[in-house]
């Protein structure tokens, strides 16, 4: 499953729920938290579950809530409808793939949230927004827990968190990001960059992402649909980079077949970092042919 771009849509607008699947994100993601005021989240709750249930909404991508840091089982309750009689038009179950969990500092917050889920007939993949100082420092043991899919970098609330200035270069988290990433390599689970916060500069998203990309991240946040296909591409294994991991598979497996441990493609020998660094190419390649 591609998770190169996740576009945040916020929960009390319906309107750019219903159209987020058309900006083409591989995730997207209903959001409770940031995105609306304190006022409205027993509104936007009711708006997100009317979307969820609706038959007639099945995108073509993973479909994310991110829950709020506060209230997580309010919102589950509400989610599915708890104690209400379902009309005659909508499913039983909410079109829910995953849950997005602000601020986790710790992998007991994950266990948590998959133990509302469970409690509530659902099973929906766990995103771990790490976006605090405690949290980075703890990005190890929280990607490292079972019900972890993911772990998704928040760099605004991390700089804030911590004092720090934001820049253009972005030197003032540069550590947590590559620490993030890290954790999330060891665990075996997604990675997903920060989001970049000017949705007007498609040369810097551009850049941003393409470094993400050397960092070893999955994908990336986007914030506005404009962002997503500048997202995708950049997560997107171009045609000289798949002709070359695919000749790289195809002369080990020649080699594997032969007993020969060593072997060379175009003059280049190939060793095993290699190989791995081809097999990443040739899974991101497949991944996003969807």
């Amino acid at each position: 499953m591609a998770r190169r771009s996740l576009l945040f849509s916020p929960g009390d607008r319906p309107e750019l729920m219903r159209k987020a699947p058309g900006a083409g994100a591989d995730v997207i993601c209903f959001d409770l938290e940031d995105a609306v005021a304190p006022d409205r989240k027993a509104e936007a709750r009711e708006h997100v579950r009317a979307v969820l249930t609706d038959p007639d909404f099945d995108p073509d991508a993973e479909v994310c809530v991110r829950l709020t840091a506060a209230e997580p089982a309010v919102d589950l309750d509400a989610l599915v409808g708890a104690g209400e009689q379902l009309a005659v038009d909508r499913r039983a179950d909410p079109r829910l793939d995953a849950v997005m969990l602000p601020k986790v500092e710790s992998p007991d917050r994950v266990e948590e949230a998959a133990a509302l889920c469970a409690d509530r007939g659902l099973d929906p993949a766990a995103f771990a927004l790490v976006e605090t100082a405690a949290g980075v420092l703890s990005a190890e043991s929280i990607a490292a827990a079972s019900a972890t899919d993911a772990l998704v970098f928040g760099a605004e609330d991390l700089a804030a968190d911590v004092g720090a200035t934001r820049t253009d270069e972005g030197t003032e988290v540069l550590y947590a990001r590559e620490h993030v990433v890290l954790a999330a390599g060891a665990a075996d689970v997604d990675a997903i960059d920060t989001v970049y916060t000017d949705f007007s500069d498609t040369d810097g998203l551009r850049d941003e992402a393409a470094f993400a990309l050397t960092l070893g991240y999955d994908g990336k946040l986007a914030i506005h649909p404009a962002q997503v296909d500048p997202i995708n591409a950049a997560f997107t294994p171009d045609p000289e980079e798949v002709e070359w991991a695919e000749a790289v598979l195809d002369a080990r497996d020649a080699a594997d077949r032969e007993g020969r441990a060593v072997f060379q493609v175009d003059g280049e020998m190939i060793d095993a970092p290699l190989i791995a660094q081809a097999e990443r190419i040739a899974e991101r390649a497949a991944a996003s042919d969807r």
